[in-house]
């Protein structure tokens, strides 16, 4: 499953800004990954581009979310909904009506996530091509474990 050498610890050196105390920059990126955390996901992001547009339907979500199962479709939902992100209403029709709203918060989230969709598609292929630059390094590299230890002479 993993290439090369993908077991080795990342240490992330924060840089707090002027005036900031040290632990400040970590409690912000902190925050930040808390968030992307709840909104992220493979299907959360489509669905709150889509709802932002306008209200809809349980099933117009599903015809436009290619690939997307009833059940995943609907814990997203409910967990988009939990978030504030979201809003759900049932009209008392037969059968019932169910119509999912962006609230003013992911309205405001919509801008970010344009930016980050417009990031992605711009620098998708270049983050594609280095990590198989990348992986055909590591693979090519000579081996530094035991086996590969320098034999003494006698």
């Amino acid at each position: 499953m993993f290439q090369g050498h993908n077991d080795v610890p990342v240490q992330v050196d924060m840089v707090a800004a002027e005036g900031d105390s040290p632990d400040s920059s970590l409690d912000q990126a902190c925050s930040v990954l808390k968030v992307l955390n709840r909104v992220s996901g493979k299907w959360a992001i489509g669905i709150l581009l889509l709802i932002t547009q306008r209200p809809m339907r349980f099933t117009e979500l599903e015809r436009e979310i290619d690939g997307v199962s009833r059940r995943m479709l609907t814990l997203t939902l409910r967990n988009l909904e939990r978030e504030g992100l979201l809003s759900r209403t049932v009209y008392p029709t037969i059968p019932p009506k169910t119509e999912y709203e962006a609230t003013s918060m992911a309205r405001e989230l919509y801008q970010t996530l344009l930016a980050l969709t417009d990031w992605a598609d711009r620098h998708g292929d270049a983050i594609a091509a280095a990590h198989e630059t990348h992986d055909e390094q590591s693979t090519v590299a000579p081996s530094r474990g035991a086996d590969a230890a320098p034999k003494m002479s006698r």
